[in-house]
């Protein structure tokens, strides 16, 4: 099934969000193969909102792992408790990052990159990966994208795992 996200500038970002998560829902449903549902994630993350930076990582042998993402390189591997991705997974909550810059232990794999929310994927208490989006700008992120990223990640732990 091909969806068109395309950027809805004329309106305001929750209803951007609703839209989004009625596409996405049928988008990512009955597709279990997570590389594949991840990727799509990512491109349709993109095309509906225009992220600088949207990937994925995954725990793997006790680091965070790259995996689907769209935008610049990336860092390979992130370690539990290093910078915004590791937080995320230590604290198992959301983090969302208004200054980069201003982050204690903040891993700049893009210099570009301003401000940032990390969304762990829970699955039976544990986290297993994180959604992470930077953006070029500052204060890009709030409470609405955190809502509705959850609910995203929330979408794609029910389906996979």
């Amino acid at each position: 099934m091909e969806e068109s996200f395309i950027q809805e500038n004329n309106i305001d970002k929750e209803e951007k969000y609703l839209h989004f998560l009625e596409q996405y829902a049928r988008l990512i449903e009955n597709e279990k193969n997570i590389i594949s549902v991840l990727a799509n994630t990512t491109a349709a993350l993109k095309e509906a909102f225009g992220f600088f930076w949207i990937g994925f990582y995954l725990i793997d042998n006790g680091e965070l792992h790259l995996g689907p993402f769209q935008g610049s390189v990336a860092c390979y591997r992130i370690r539990k408790g290093k910078g915004v991705c590791g937080t995320a997974w230590a604290e198992a909550k959301t983090q969302v990052v208004a200054d980069v810059d201003l982050f204690p232990g903040h891993i700049a794999c893009s210099s570009l990159s301003r401000s940032e929310i990390v969304v762990p994927m829970i699955s039976d208490g544990n986290v297993v990966g994180v959604l992470d989006i930077d953006s070029d700008e500052l204060n890009t992120f709030d409470d609405t994208d955190r809502i509705y990223l959850e609910k995203v990640v929330e979408m794609i732990v029910k389906n996979l795992y």
